[in-house]
């Protein structure tokens, strides 16, 4: 692992109540401004590895990377240590004995040396050296509408149960306005006896609710869980949720997410033929990520595509064409990380460059994030980075580290 000993400012943010010009960032600064926000880089690990990894988990206290490399007929599932050695390769998909069959998760690193899997098989447990420690099958079974499965997807845990999100079913009439009436979002996963419990619904309150129709999945949650309560904002809607974590799950507050040129999907009145190919199913503004740091927000999101772009999505198109449009709005379009105050205030927004932003993981209340992988020149190792969130005085000339009070 390797210490950085010089900040990395992403972008800084210099906030007051005067207005004034703006930085090479594009962030306002004014004259009597006194406090900065920003992320800094503190420690890195690199992994001497070539190939397509995605990380999964990580875990600080016993210094293991689990990550896989998903190829089109298998998954290798491999472990470094933090110094960047490779400790282990081994796969558990396909016709094995102690198969998984098909991950509904990314992998998640519970034990001193060993890591579950929760899959069409069940709840598998296996050690670090790949040996199958126990297995749990699934009380209820559907196969899921959707499946994500990298760092800062995964479930989290809670009493020794898991919080995840709902992956819907192929069993739900989504063409029906009564589906918004009936779908639960959040599950917890017993992972000692195979039951899901699915709870939480649309608060009465949310777009969800407004009698509109929405693209399959538009709500897939993104959530954290700190301090006994439940952070969530549901896919393409700027507002953070907070529910109490024990039964009956009540809402106990909510605030909107001051997100700039934020463009997502507000609903149609029918559901129609062509529906959800309307472009909106990608090109729609989406939260991706939430963590809570201290008193403030971490949100991962991508702002969404402008109705011109969204036109031309929709389009027929070559596959060249194809390539070429989708490579464009990669890079129009980037994802973001808003900084927010408790009351969804936004401090800062700004592209992590050389970092993917929704990979954001709190492990050991340390938050670590993936280095985005160089799209033209291949590379033979990967790297992560541990992150912390700064405020500056700037008439103090102190730094001040903000604890991380959250689930690991």
């Amino acid at each position: 692992m390797h210490r950085i000993l010089f900040p990395f400012l992403f972008v800084v943010l210099l906030f007051s109540c005067d207005s004034g010009k703006k930085d090479e960032g594009g962030n306002k600064k004014s004259e009597g401004s006194n406090t900065a926000v920003y992320f800094e880089k503190l420690d890195s690990i690199k992994i001497d590895y070539l190939g397509s990894p995605t990380v999964h988990d990580l875990d600080p206290i016993n210094r293991t990377v689990l990550f896989m490399e998903h190829k089109e007929f298998t998954e290798q599932i491999l472990l470094a240590d933090f110094e960047g050695n490779i400790q282990a390769s081994f796969t558990k998909s396909g016709d094995v004995p102690d198969s998984y069959g098909a991950l509904m998760a990314s992998l998640k690193i519970d034990g001193d040396s060993s890591f579950m899997a929760y899959s069409y098989n069940g709840f598998l447990t296996y050690d670090f050296n790949g040996e199958l420690q126990s297995r749990v099958k699934l009380k209820e079974f559907r196969v899921p509408n959707f499946t994500r499965k990298a760092m800062g997807y995964g479930m989290e845990k809670w009493e020794g149960k898991y919080l995840y999100i709902d992956q819907g079913s192929r069993d739900i009439n989504y063409s029906s306005i009564d589906a918004y009436n009936e779908i639960r979002l959040l599950n917890w996963l017993d992972p000692e006896t195979g039951e899901k419990e699915p709870f939480i619904q649309f608060p009465e309150s949310s777009i969800f609710k407004s009698g509109k129709y929405f693209f399959r999945d538009s709500w897939a949650p993104a959530f954290t869980l700190v301090d006994n309560r439940i952070y969530v904002a549901f896919g393409i809607e700027p507002i953070i949720y907070i529910y109490e974590a024990y039964p009956p799950y009540s809402l106990i507050s909510s605030f909107p997410l001051d997100l700039p040129n934020y463009e997502y999907f507000k609903g149609e009145v029918d559901y129609g033929p062509g529906f959800e190919l309307k472009g909106f199913n990608y090109g729609s503004g989406r939260i991706l990520n939430i963590k809570k740091i201290d008193k403030h927000f971490a949100v991962a999101y991508f702002k969404g595509y402008e109705k011109k772009d969204r036109d031309e999505s929709s389009i027929n198109k070559s596959p060249e064409e194809a390539r070429a449009f989708n490579e464009r709005m990669r890079e129009k379009y980037p994802i973001h990380i808003a900084v927010l105050d408790s009351n969804g205030n936004r401090l800062n927004d700004f592209v992590p460059k050389g970092l993917r932003a929704s990979s954001m993981l709190i492990r050991n209340h340390e938050l670590w994030m993936v280095e985005e992988p160089d799209r033209e020149t291949e590379r033979d190792y990967f790297r992560l980075f541990r992150v912390g969130l700064k405020m500056e005085r700037s008439n103090q000339k102190t730094m001040l580290k903000l604890s991380l009070h959250a689930t690991t």
